[in-house]
């Protein structure tokens, strides 16, 4: 229990003193970094939609392909 606790402690301050680096070194201001990570997010989400929808056509296109075998 002790050895998770501190576990829990050193991932907690791990954590902030990370974040705290990330937002002193960042480059760009707070605005623009959230445009920006916006603009990435609907990219990538519109990415895996297009992904999701291709595979789903060609999973499709397999289960047609075994449907009109099994009736040969």
């Amino acid at each position: 229990m002790k050895k998770a606790f501190g576990f829990l402690i050193g991932l907690f301050v791990g954590w902030l003193v990370g974040a705290t680096a990330a937002l002193l070194l960042a480059p760009e201001s707070g605005e623009s970094l959230r445009t920006k990570i916006r603009e990435r997010s609907v990219t990538f989400s519109d990415e895996v939609r297009k992904a999701v929808n291709e595979r789903r056509h060609q999973l499709e296109e397999q289960v047609r392909g075994f449907s009109s075998s099994d009736v040969e």
